[in-house]
């Protein structure tokens, strides 16, 4: 008999991210197709408020100031505390970079296994299987294991959002012995939001292409005015950037590109596979960066002059074939008197 456990860290605000309320839902199927027990354990300097929105009767809880910011020795041993208190023999967590970093460790100590970037959760023949992809996105596997505890990390936007009644949860609190902790946590430096590029719960992605930073029409190079289409009509459309991986690798090889990309925006090939309802392409071309990093955006629209391109041809929804910067100039005017309209 299993016993499922779904743990998660909650917010700074004390509530809990969408990947963990996507990753319940996986976890409450699984649970109900192995007639198993389902357990809740939270991680967070206080996890009320999350604990109520889950509506769960019973809730195992690690609380305190000690737990409300990331912390590798502290995290370790308050998941490692919450597993041996549920007895958990499968245990699902979301894949932030908080457990990310320490769910691994964890599973060593429990001398139980661990996966990571899971995109699937099925049962067959009564025991769970995990599917995550292979080799760039190109192979999709299936994972099933015999040691337990398992750990499983599940990648947002796999499952919908869990969508329940809330209550009034039971908290039982779990008591952790810490060991010395050499890190403290100080504060939090980040850019305002924005100059934020990367927006993983965004509806839309905006992805930019090597044509940006080409010549134009008139033989010159206007990557300036590119940087400054872009960050509008982000900050217009509160979207996420991407960039193809061509123009992600000009900076480093002394050809113009835009000073705020970096890797961490590559979709495709190496980069991330985003999962955005929306995704629109511009100054794109070739089939594979948008083959292998698009396949989970829902709608996919493309601004490109080239019509026969690898993208346009049976990649796109709908291919606009027009100069992008013609396009996104009137798109991010059409957004400032959208919003100015808004304003009166």
């Amino acid at each position: 008999m299993e016993n499922v456990l779904f743990l998660a860290h909650t917010e700074p605000d004390g509530t809990l991210p969408k990947v963990a309320l996507e990753t319940l839902t996986a976890a409450t199927e699984v649970a109900a197709a192995l007639q198993a027990q389902l357990t809740i354990a939270l991680i967070g300097g206080d996890v009320h408020t999350a604990a109520n929105a889950v509506g769960a009767a019973g809730v195992l809880a690690v609380s305190g100031a000690e737990f409300a910011q990331p912390r590798y020795a502290s995290d370790a041993a308050a998941a490692e505390a919450l597993c041996r208190a549920a007895n958990a023999s499968i245990v699902i967590a979301p894949a932030t970079s908080r457990l990310a970093r320490v769910l691994p460790g964890v599973a060593h100590r429990l001398n139980g296994r661990v996966d990571t970037h899971i995109t699937g959760l099925t049962v067959t023949d009564g025991a769970p299987v995990a599917s995550r992809w292979f080799y760039r996105q190109r192979i999709e596997g299936s994972l099933q294991r015999t040691q337990r505890p398992w750990i499983l990390l599940v990648e947002s936007g796999c499952r919908p959002a869990w969508q329940g009644q809330a209550g009034s949860a039971n908290l039982e609190k779990v008591e952790v012995a810490l060991p010395q902790l050499r890190s403290k946590v100080t504060g939090i430096r980040a850019p305002k939001s924005d100059e934020q590029t990367i927006r993983p719960d965004a509806k839309l992605l905006f992805v930019a292409g090597a044509g940006w930073c080409k010549k134009q029409a008139d033989g010159q190079v206007h990557a300036t005015e590119a940087e400054q289409i872009i960050l509008g009509f982000l900050r217009g459309s509160k979207a996420s950037l991407g960039g193809s991986k061509s123009l992600v690798e000009q900076g480093g090889e002394n050809q113009p590109t835009l000073r705020f990309m970096t890797h961490l925006n590559q979709v495709g090939q190496t980069g991330s596979t985003p999962r955005h309802p929306k995704g629109l392409s511009t100054c794109c071309h070739g089939e594979e960066p948008h083959v292998v990093g698009w396949r989970f955006i829902t709608e996919r629209r493309a601004v490109n002059l080239d019509p026969n391109c690898g993208w346009a041809r049976g990649k796109a929804d709908v291919l606009y074939v027009a100069d992008a910067f013609a396009v996104m100039t009137k798109v991010n005017a059409m957004l400032a008197a959208k919003g100015a309209a808004a304003g009166d």
